[in-house]
């Protein structure tokens, strides 16, 4: 028996019949749900719809048909069940994100799983987010000159940062410290930072000049 979705027979001129089989699929044709789902998987912020089209190499209607199906699905509104997690448009962009019913779980494990001290890249990254908040992990990395994201992540895990907003234009997450921050500090509010002179030569925007 052939399979038909790997071969297929067509009529000769006589009475003969040949069977054509079927070219394999390169990477490019793989189901695009499948090439939507992997890009999802791996981004750190929300990607663009244009973006996502792009990086599956699909034409944007598909794209956006696929996430609607997806939506449905993570929401459990489709075959099978709710997932424990969803995908969310925010600010422009798409993202997978746990779903609020299990943020204590998640943050429980996280904090488990946490080492107890902060690595010296890390502190840096705090410092910086902390006394220039609300800004983006691309202009982190622009001021200690480094790739940042690691770190970002980190500093999420730990519940010392978190997400504030997206920029409406470019769908970059905003960061900013969090009241657990200020509870390891012993500190009551963000303006009771002692105050600190830019350390890097592209850090003066933002920081209190002059100052020790």
């Amino acid at each position: 028996m052939t399979d038909e979705t790997d071969a297929r027979t067509v009529p000769t001129s006589g009475n003969q019949q040949v069977t054509l089989e079927a070219a394999p699929e390169s990477p490019l044709e793989s189901p695009l749900t499948e090439r939507v789902e992997a890009i999802l998987l791996i981004i750190d912020e929300p990607i663009a719809l244009v973006a996502l089209a792009a990086a599956v190499h699909a034409p944007v209607h598909a794209v956006r048909q696929v996430l609607e199906q997806l939506v449905e699905d993570y929401d459990g509104r489709g075959r099978g069940p709710r997932r424990g997690f969803e995908l969310r448009e925010v600010g422009g962009g798409w993202r997978l994100y746990v779903r609020d019913d299990h943020d204590d779980l998640v943050a429980d494990f996280i904090g488990g799983q946490a080492p107890a001290r902060l690595s010296q890249a890390a502190l840096e990254t705090l410092a910086v987010i902390a006394y220039k908040q609300p800004v983006t992990r691309g202009q982190v990395a622009s001021i200690r000159a480094v790739n940042v994201d690691s770190v970002v992540r980190t500093l999420l895990a730990r519940g010392l940062i978190t997400e504030l907003f997206a920029d409406s234009e470019t769908g970059a997450i905003n960061y900013g410290t969090t009241d657990q921050l200020l509870q390891h500090l012993g500190i009551n509010s963000i303006d009771d930072l002692p105050p600190i002179s830019p350390l890097l030569d592209d850090g003066a925007d933002g920081f209190d000049e002059g100052m020790i």
